[in-house]
């Protein structure tokens, strides 16, 4: 068994962050009503048919940078569910946010232990370091992972003064690690496998009493000047067990009872949960079980008052709307439906997506630079004749709210989850564009509805995703 404990001079610590809901939930209930079996009570997050780890990331990502003008040096996403295996997952993030190219992108994959791996390795770099960490859970229809699991997301930038107001420093920190086999799952398995519980809670337990003792004495403060400690892993008995002995001042509400465990994203997303409702002063412990023990100590500091989160976590889960089990089953490809009878979308084509990344990923369009028409997409020839060809500059408009000035709503065209609405949208300020409506009720749709972007998949064609931006109402 091996433990190591970190303390950290200086300010450096979270600039800003931000955790990702996806809009639809899943009644557990549901489950036993059509099983006969399974399920429970509340309800659990569920990732639309056209979001994955790298889109709910990109929607984190977003709300973490938003209310900043700091600008990570460098990217690093962890998941243990990527899009991707061997191709770089975090290269579609990096470039749905317009980074520079002289940031670097790197995957932290696997497991579920990477996402606080990535956030801890982060807490200790140098430089302005953007954290984002995703994950989609389920397993085999009645069982207990398809139940207690949930989808989401949270990104943290991490670093200095120098970088930008710390709103959370980091006082200690400290990591236990040991060899066993708790719960693993195979590459293209769909569901995971997992020891007899009271095994991996003996394990667990020590462990997690070593690295709490470890990074409250890197801190230099007791386990009663704790406000507040997340308490979150994959052994939900080790779980509940350690956080009844931490002697803290009150464990966080893991939100099982409304998103379920999203596993590499959990610790992140309930920690933005926690900071979103703290007060500069207060210190907030968050303690991960998986594969070992992972400690952090923060400590809010006066940053935090005048840091307004982009969406919170609490509203978010508000407003979620309900998704059934069939449909549930279906996006998970656990059951297959007849699709409608059209052609299936051909694979896309690497060298076109190459030529327009800026438009295709970072949802970006052109405005003449005399007449300050905009044009989506982009173009090198203007509508406008006082503007000359290639006088164009670039209009960055993912941010950018629109308005539905009309719709149709399809039931031929090719879909994994028909129907498929359309829409045409008039962008603030200027700009017209037909788009893809998603996370919507196509009853519900209406002429004057507010919509924003957001960062979708399309489809999936001989092993190659083909992501895009769609608009959803507006949150």
């Amino acid at each position: 068994m091996a433990v190591s404990g970190v303390h950290f001079g200086g300010m450096r610590g979270v600039i800003s962050f931000g955790g990702y809901v996806p809009f639809r939930r899943l009644d557990r209930s549901a489950i036993a009503a059509v099983m006969g079996k399974g399920g429970g009570r509340g309800t659990r997050s569920v990732a639309s048919y056209d979001e994955d780890t790298t889109t709910m990331g990109v929607e984190a990502a977003r709300l973490a940078l938003r209310p900043v003008d700091a600008e990570p040096r460098a990217l690093w996403f962890a998941t243990a569910d990527p899009a991707y295996l061997e191709k770089t997952n975090a290269t579609a993030i990096h470039a749905a946010l317009r980074l520079d190219s002289s940031v670097g992108a790197l995957d932290f994959g696997g497991a579920v232990r990477s996402g606080i791996g990535a956030l801890r390795t982060a807490l200790n770099a140098i430089g302005p370091t953007l954290v984002v960490t995703a994950d989609t859970r389920g397993g085999l229809p009645t069982g207990a992972d398809e139940a207690t699991g949930g989808d989401g997301a949270a990104a943290f930038l991490i670093g200095t003064e120098d970088d930008g107001p710390v709103v959370a420093e980091l006082l200690g920190a400290a990591s236990a690690t040991e060899e066993f086999v708790d719960r693993w799952r195979q590459p293209g398995s769909p569901s995971t496998g997992q020891w007899e519980e009271r095994f991996g809670e003996t394990r667990y337990g020590p462990l997690a009493d070593q690295a709490w003792k470890e990074a409250l004495g890197a801190a230099g403060i007791g386990a009663d000047d704790v406000d507040v400690a997340v308490v979150t892993g994959s052994h939900g008995r080790a779980v509940k067990r350690v956080a009844g002995q931490l002697g803290v001042a009150r464990v966080a509400d893991d939100l099982g009872a409304v998103v379920g465990n999203t596993g590499t994203a959990h610790p992140g997303l309930l920690l933005a949960n926690e900071l979103e409702q703290a007060e500069p002063g207060q210190t907030i412990a968050v303690v991960m079980l998986a594969d070992g023990a992972e400690v952090l100590i923060l400590r809010a500091t006066e940053a935090l008052a005048a840091h307004a989160s982009a969406l919170p976590v609490a509203d978010q889960i508000a407003a979620g709307a309900e998704v059934s089990y069939a449909t549930f089953l279906q996006w998970r490809d656990m059951i297959r439906v007849q699709p409608p009878n059209r052609p299936e979308p051909t694979r896309p084509s690497s060298s076109a997506a190459a030529r327009a990344q800026d438009w295709k990923y970072g949802f970006v369009g052109s405005r003449g630079t005399e007449s300050g028409t905009l044009h989506l997409p982009p173009a090198r020839v203007s509508i406008r004749p006082e503007d000359a060809l290639d006088a164009m500059d670039p209009a960055p408009m993912a941010d950018v709210g629109a308005t539905v000035v009309t719709f149709t709503i399809d039931r031929l065209v090719y879909s994994v989850s028909p129907p498929v609405v359309f829409a045409v949208v008039d962008f603030d300020g200027g700009g017209r564009l037909p788009v893809e409506l998603t996370d919507v009720d196509p009853d519900a749709v209406r002429i004057g509805q507010r919509v924003e972007m957001t960062f979708r998949r399309l489809y999936e064609a001989e092993g190659i995703y083909n992501y895009f931006w769609k608009a959803r109402p507006a949150r």
